[in-house]
């Protein structure tokens, strides 16, 4: 009887009702990683235009425009004081309502962080939106805040 099974003999293997499971589990394994692998890329959806970074500092203008703001949060235009009332005018005065003129922010390393984002809103408001934020050369800041007298360099750019 080497071969098959005989009709009528009892040993009929019948439909069997049952699901093999082990392709399901595969199939759910795969589906798992495609989703671990796929889901941290679709959380990063803001468009942000990244500066990139270069070992020397970036080519100062022949007259830039400087925005600072001081430790009491007092604004200054290039070396004059302005109020918040006054400020939309005289940042076009300054650039001579050039909206695409480069604008350089400095503050003072004690103004809490909401303060420059203010003063950044307000520089949106005036319809200035090319921004540079400035900062010591890496090798001259000191531990004190003095800056040990290094001459100011951008840091980084973008829009608010």
């Amino acid at each position: 009887m080497a071969g098959g099974l005989l009709p009528g003999s009892g040993y009929d293997l019948g439909e069997m009702s049952e699901i093999n499971v082990t392709p399901f589990i595969d199939v759910m394994l795969v589906l798992l990683i495609i989703f671990m692998v796929a889901a941290p890329l679709s959380t990063v959806d803001a468009p942000v235009d990244l500066p990139v970074s270069t070992a020397k500092p970036a080519p100062r203008p022949d007259k830039p425009v400087f925005v600072t703001l001081r430790a009491d949060l007092t604004v200054l235009i290039g070396e004059t004081p302005v109020t918040a009332e006054a400020f939309e005018l005289e940042m076009g005065r300054a650039t001579k309502f050039d909206f695409e003129k480069r604008v350089f922010v400095r503050a003072d390393r004690t103004v809490p962080y909401g303060e420059i984002t203010r003063l950044m809103n307000m520089l949106r408001a005036s319809g200035h939106l090319k921004l540079a934020l400035v900062g010591l050369e890496g090798a001259a800041v000191s531990n004190s805040g003095t800056g040990g007298g290094a001459t100011p360099a951008p840091a980084g750019e973008g829009t608010p």
